[in-house]
């Protein structure tokens, strides 16, 4: 069987998700295809060859990126290169807009069609990337109902597809089970801590996390905190953060991965913004979202922003509904005022599982199956 060769980059752990399932979709219907470029440990698991490490693009923010930018810069170079030489049928990338654009311009200035799966935030901030985005992109497959008029009103291709998330995820999930399933008392109060997936973020946030932990087990000595870690790096990092706030004997249970499963056992979640806190909330979790930046990168964002709010629960829902401390604001102080505030708020936390819930409906939409089909008709 001849093979048809598709260019595929994804940047962070959300992204190798998203892509994996597209490709076994796309797998399903076109069993010829090949997939090659930069991912992570679930795209390769579906059979795709990696040029470089998906960690070496798990940067955010102005600062960070400037940091590694001649090393970011000298891959997409030589991706760029390799797929002039040895052209694919079409690129996907998928989501790291910085990075994956400048690459698909290049390549749809060369004839090769290119998908970009999950829309930038353009309704939040830089609107002016759709400019690129219509000349780099020749399909745009949008995660968020919002989006195709943004794009349909600049002549950009696109495609409505739903989030996987709301297709993967149960719509009832079950506390008790879990519960059972990770032998925690069912009457225990648990938090989930989920300080995110690059160690960059993990290093800003984990010290903060800690004390906040502390504040909130001295006034409920029977608590528990889960943790959900997703690399050996980001693991020692926490860990070593614990040492330096001599929290040892602070009741905090670290899992490798397991965030889903952690969100589910819990009460209540303090969660980084990004992709967790729309997983938190089809969930049907009561959350508070907090982040912190570089002080530069802060100011840039907020300068660029035209929302009030950073959080996916909120930027869907079109208003606050859960709680956001972010930068200043995030101190261990307000955050254990938050969580313990929302826990003790049964009527809000009901509300929000309606919410939830209503939000799950419009975004399950069979994702990588219609995402695969929009894609169909640009391959041979």
């Amino acid at each position: 069987m001849t093979k048809t060769v598709i260019g595929i980059v994804a940047g962070e752990a959300s992204g190798d998700l998203l892509a994996s399932h597209l490709m076994t979709a796309l797998k399903r219907s076109r069993p010829d295809v090949e997939f090659i470029g930069i991912g992570g440990p679930k795209m390769q698991s579906v059979g795709m060859q990696v040029l470089f490490p998906m960690e070496k693009l798990a940067v955010f923010g102005y600062v960070e990126v400037l940091r590694h930018y001649r090393e970011i810069t000298g891959i997409r170079r030589q991706l760029r290169a390799h797929f002039l030489a040895n052209r694919p049928a079409l690129f996907i990338g998928v989501d790291a807009p910085d990075f994956n654009l400048d690459l698909e311009l290049a390549l749809k200035q060369q004839g090769i069609p290119t998908i970009h799966y999950v829309s930038p935030s353009i309704w939040a901030w830089r609107g002016e990337r759709i400019n690129k985005i219509k000349r780099a992109v020749s399909l745009m497959l949008a995660l968020f109902p919002h989006e195709p008029k943004i794009y349909k009103a600049a002549d950009v291709p696109v495609s409505y597809v739903g989030h996987p998330l709301a297709d993967i995820l149960p719509e009832r999930p079950n506390r008790d089970v879990m519960r059972e399933m990770m032998r925690i008392p069912l009457q225990a109060t648990v938090f989930a801590f989920l300080p995110g997936s690059r160690q960059s973020e993990v290093k800003q946030l984990a010290r903060t996390y800690i004390e906040t932990a502390k504040l909130i087990f001295e006034q409920n000595p029977g608590v528990r905190f889960l943790v959900p870690l997703i690399s050996r790096e980001t693991r020692e990092i926490f860990e070593q953060a614990i040492y330096d706030s001599g929290a040892e004997g602070l009741p905090i249970f670290m899992l490798f991965g397991h965030a889903q499963d952690a969100m589910v056992a819990a009460d209540i979640v303090l969660v980084a913004s990004g992709t967790a806190t729309l997983e938190c909330a089809l969930l049907k979790r009561p959350m508070v979202i907090t982040y912190r930046l570089n002080k530069l990168t802060w100011r840039m964002m907020k300068r660029k922003s035209y929302l009030p709010y950073f959080g996916l629960p909120n930027i869907l829902c079109g208003r606050f509904v859960v709680p956001e401390l972010i930068q200043d604001d995030a101190t261990p102080e307000n955050l254990a005022q938050a969580l313990m505030n929302l826990l003790n708020d049964q009527d809000a936390v009901a509300q929000l599982e309606q919410r939830f819930t209503d939000l799950h409906t419009t975004l399950r939409q069979n994702t990588a199956q219609k995402a695969a089909a929009a894609i169909l008709p640009y391959l041979p």
